[in-house]
């Protein structure tokens, strides 16, 4: 409960296990760090099941097969799966599914702009925040690796981009190399002032990585129909007490506005029409993302940590071994 710390995880040393037929070893390579790592850690139900005392902790994490008795995972194979915080894997790729990757594909970009942050972008903001040429899109945690794809996707879409973001750093890249068309510093600004300069017709679509008061801040400044797509609430995910809801909902009904919440679980079939279409925006350079790359197996909990204190920009990586 609260803030994570170093103490809520504990490192264990254990022999790597021999493998039997079928098996293969992998050593990993890179792991993805996730906002929603926090909800796993508390024992409470949720789209997965919780993460118990003593359990590795899970994550997608990408590895190279170095010991092979499995004819489908040949040594030297680049797969990427729930690998976890461990150094070594073994599994048959059935009872710990794992997928192939290319060989020549870039691993950073394979977990973020292509990988389960790009999905979530892609799926949430055309399915749900279904963006019309000529729309305001405002984007929270923008500059996080979801939120600033959102935000290049409207543009391609042909809408006007404002994205919030926490310090001069964080809104320069958004606005100088990802192309929005205006940034608020959540940190030095009042947020919902801010919204009505660079939203003078206000926003129709909403794209919510952060919750709190940053979605009240928003709701103050919806559109007729405009559309809420609810993809998390970072601002109150290490609250050890529920935190008040928005006291401005009726502005919804007002507006006859539209607020949803997905899960990009529920999208994964279609996961090959996004990543061709992300694959295409990014070798044209439409889409430019930006990878917070950490190193080293003892950095894990440190790292985790960043994305609850705003530190990480773009996609939050840490590399656990030398790719070859």
């Amino acid at each position: 409960k609260g803030d994570l710390k170093q103490s809520d995880f504990r490192m264990v040393d254990a022999e790597i296990p021999a493998i039997a037929n079928g098996e293969v070893l992998i050593q990993t390579l890179y792991l993805a760090l996730e906002p929603a790592m926090k909800g796993w850690m508390e024992n409470r139900a949720d789209y997965v099941s919780p993460l118990e005392i003593g359990d590795v902790m899970r994550g997608y994490g990408t590895g190279r097969v170095i010991e092979s008795r499995n004819d489908r995972l040949p040594t030297g194979t680049i797969v990427g799966g729930s690998l976890g915080w461990q150094e070594y894997v073994v599994t048959d790729g059935k009872s710990l599914p794992v997928n192939v990757l290319p060989n020549d594909i870039d691993t950073p970009a394979a977990m973020g702009v292509l990988g389960v942050t790009g999905l979530t972008a892609y799926f949430g903001m055309l399915e749900i925040g279904k963006p019309k040429a000529g729309d305001t899109v405002l984007v929270s945690g923008a500059a996080g690796a979801t939120g600033s794809v959102v935000g290049q996707i409207a543009k391609l879409k042909g809408c006007r981009v404002v994205g919030i973001a926490g310090g001069p750093e964080k809104c320069a890249w958004l606005k100088d190399v990802a192309g929005f068309d205006a940034v608020i510093d959540y940190k030095n600004e009042n947020v919902s002032e801010q919204i009505a300069i660079h939203c003078p017709d206000k926003w129709d679509v909403f794209f919510d990585n952060v919750g709190g008061p940053i979605l009240e801040a928003a709701l103050n400044h919806l559109n007729l129909y405009s559309r809420v797509v609810m993809c998390g609430g970072i601002a109150n995910y290490n609250n050890t007490e529920a935190s008040p809801g928005p006291n401005n909902l009726m502005n919804l009904v007002t507006n006859r506005g539209r607020m949803q919440g997905f899960i990009i679980l529920d999208y994964l079939p279609r996961a090959m029409e996004a990543i061709e279409a992300l694959m295409g925006w990014v070798a044209s350079g439409d889409i430019i993302y930006q990878v917070d790359m950490q190193e080293g197996f003892d950095n894990i909990p440190r790292t985790l940590q960043r994305l609850y204190t705003g530190e990480n920009l773009g996609k939050q990586l840490l590399k656990i071994a030398d790719p070859v």
